[in-house]
């Protein structure tokens, strides 16, 4: 094991923003400053950059970029514009946010090779940078506001390690909203038949396949219907056309996936009663819950099913750089099956798939998984000549 060295790392380009998305000087006063972390193992020298970078989180604190470096890999923490806050995150300027830093690390720190590892939400982030560096088609994000992927002339990478990660932020809360929630302005007014915690509920684990049926039917319905409102409310701030552009809103209760109290259910080693946040009752309506605070455009982004351009699945079918897929069989914050889906999706001529037997999302308390996992990446990626650290 190598010892690590940390360098905070500072990438800014030229934007100008219709109106300021983000609080502070991180996306406006005409420019994008992100902030990232690059770990490398001191003494080892490579051609081969690993950049692990999540939409709205940083992760320099995690495991798996640090278990990487310390085998003699270079990695780059790159964090977005809406780090630590995805309230007002654009997918499509994520992507942007993506390519600035690939173009910093090949033209400023000369490294020949890049690899998207997406851990987690990182994922479908990955996928999505990808498919639009392959063959940009995007020129507008799902709101109608300009956003030139074709121009911005994005540098695609090497490799892409999906580990650990979901098919998308979309599809992600469609699975795992609470569906009971019949006031969007109101929690409290639920469908008790919906309310999987409630225990005057009659529909108890083991659910049945026709309560699952509709409860899966009445989550679709609920996000379509907060994608509604998104959509009616910028309409009807255009046809105002006064100053006010934007406008944030709370969507209560999302932390209510029913493979959380049915072990039945997509059948994994997770825990039944937990969730990667805790007990996913008390998140189900707390302050982090997933899609918790959110601006219009943003939910069109980021939430919507129908309208995000992040779904994992569609990016993977026009992806073909070498990929690896690995999943967690006790992850207890991505549903067993998207990691499957991901894999048969993708478009990739040179594609594996690989399971961490009994390894949990955030490999806590399991050094000895994370370090298989790490040994399978690395080990993948010298297959493609993608990693070889020189002393």
């Amino acid at each position: 094991m190598f010892e690590l060295a940390f360098e905070w790392v500072h990438v800014a380009y030229d934007e100008t923003a219709k109106f300021t998305e983000t609080y502070g000087f991180s996306g406006n006063q005409g420019a994008v400053n992100l902030e990232g972390v690059r770990i490398t193992p001191k003494g080892v020298l490579s051609d081969t950059l690993l950049i692990f970078m999540h939409p709205a989180s940083t992760l320099q604190l995690l495991p798996v970029p640090r278990a990487a470096a310390a085998k003699g890999a270079h990695v780059l923490c790159a964090g977005s514009r809406y780090a630590k806050n995805d309230t007002a995150a654009i997918l499509e300027k994520v992507l942007l946010d993506l390519g600035a830093y690939i173009r910093h690390a090949k033209t400023v720190w000369g490294y020949d090779k890049v690899v998207l590892v997406g851990w987690s939400g990182g994922g479908s982030l990955s996928l999505f940078y990808q498919s639009q560096a392959e063959a940009p088609t995007i020129t507008e994000t799902p709101a109608g506001d300009p956003v030139d992927l074709v121009g911005a002339k994005l540098i695609p990478a090497d490799a892409i390690v999906f580990q650990a990660a979901h098919m998308s932020r979309s599809q992600l809360l469609v699975d795992i909203i609470d569906p009971s929630v019949r006031d969007e302005l109101d929690p409290d007014d639920r469908d008790p038949l919906m309310d999987i915690y409630d225990p005057a509920n009659p529909n108890q684990p083991p659910y049945s396949a026709d309560f699952i049926s509709a409860y899966r039917a009445a989550q679709v319905a609920r996000v379509r219907k907060i994608t509604a409102h998104a959509k009616d409310m910028l309409e009807t701030l255009k046809r105002r056309n006064t100053g006010e552009l934007e406008r944030g809103f709370i969507t209560h209760r999302t932390m209510a996936d029913p493979r959380f109290l049915d072990p039945a259910l997509d059948p994994n080693g997770r825990r039944i009663g937990w969730c990667y946040m805790g007990a996913p009752e008390t998140v189900n309506n707390g302050p982090v819950g997933l899609a918790r605070f959110s601006t219009l455009r943003s939910w069109l982004s980021q939430w919507s099913l129908d309208d995000s351009n992040g779904d994992g699945l569609v990016c993977a079918r026009r992806v073909k750089a070498p990929l690896l897929v690995i999943e967690n069989t006790a992850d207890d914050a991505v549903p067993q099956p998207h990691p499957t889906r991901i894999f048969e999706a993708a478009a990739s001529t040179d594609k594996t798939f690989a399971a961490i037997e009994g390894a949990t999302h955030y490999y806590a308390g399991q050094p000895d998984l994370l370090d298989q996992a790490t040994d399978l990446t690395l080990g993948w990626l010298a297959q493609h000549k993608l990693y070889d650290p020189k002393a």
